[in-house]
């Protein structure tokens, strides 16, 4: 029999998890991973969606799966979402901020600093972003526009 694969290595595969819309961003950085369980070959995570209706909670959910199942040991994988707690920007991780900084997206925080040149010098130009959870910022410094996460 296959030993179980203990809760920190469940965590560690699962850094490998995009976020299908930030490729940069693990799930884990992005702070939706909520519990993992790990008893007697099952495997139990709970998911925090960014937002509730957040159209990649099912491609996340589906790549865990995949991901947590692949490890010697497991024989199921139960993945939960759950809406409580909220999830917050808050639970991004310092190395996820520094992820979405490189993906030209600023993490939460006013005034956002711009991603490209690390200005404060910005302004939101449209609170309504290409998902929910981010808006469009312009950076008066070097004229670039760059996304912002929201602070929920």
């Amino acid at each position: 029999m296959k030993a179980m694969p203990s809760e920190a290595e469940v965590r560690a595969a699962l850094q490998s998890v995009r976020d299908p819309e930030i490729p940069v961003l693990s799930i884990v950085d992005l702070g939706v991973v909520e519990s993992v369980a790990v008893a007697d070959g099952r495997v139990k995570i709970v998911l925090l969606p960014t937002f509730s209706g957040c159209p990649a909670l099912g491609f996340m959910a589906d790549a865990v799966r995949h991901k947590v199942q692949a490890l010697d040991g497991v024989t199921d994988v139960d993945v939960a979402i759950q809406l409580d707690p909220v999830w917050s920007t808050r639970r991004i991780t310092p190395s996820g901020r520094l992820a979405l900084q490189s993906f030209g997206i600023a993490p939460p925080g006013e005034p956002p600093a711009c991603p490209y040149c690390g200005s404060h010098e910005t302004q939101v130009a449209s609170v309504f972003g290409p998902t929910r959870c981010r808006s469009v910022c312009y950076c008066q410094s070097c004229h670039n526009p760059f996304e912002q996460m929201k602070t929920l």
